[in-house]
């Protein structure tokens, strides 16, 4: 069993780690079968300088499908054993099958500022 969280609003991806509406949490079993999903309240503030990696490791989150972050918060969340893919966009639901079915890989776009808004929802058959 794994814990993948992903930054939302409207129950869409939210452009950018920190500032998110709330996360939401997918309990997912071995097999890709999503078993529950639960709604982890954002901190009030920058997502990098909060408690929120700490709080999500404790829960045993090991992923986070995120739009964008900085690289403050990417290492945070790195320091916390969460892996980060960047550059996700869309519907949070969709964007999870997605990562389920293997067709999502990082960006390596990281944001230099906070109102960056860099999505790049790569699948790995678009590969160059």
């Amino acid at each position: 069993m794994r814990k993948i969280a992903v930054p939302t609003r409207d129950s869409m991806v939210d452009d950018h780690f920190g500032h998110c509406a709330y996360y939401t949490v997918f309990t997912v079993d071995d097999n890709g079968k999503v078993l529950s999903e639960e709604r982890l309240e954002s901190p009030q503030g920058c997502g990098c300088k909060s408690e929120i990696a700490s709080e999500m490791e404790s829960m045993g989150i090991t992923l986070m499908l995120a739009g964008n972050m900085g690289m403050g918060a990417f290492n945070k969340l790195s320091s916390h054993h969460i892996t980060v893919i960047r550059g996700c966009h869309g519907k949070i639901q969709d964007v999870l099958s997605a990562y389920l079915n293997g067709e999502l890989r990082d960006s390596s776009i990281s944001c230099d500022h906070h109102e960056c808004s860099h999505t790049d929802y790569r699948f790995l058959q678009n590969r160059d």
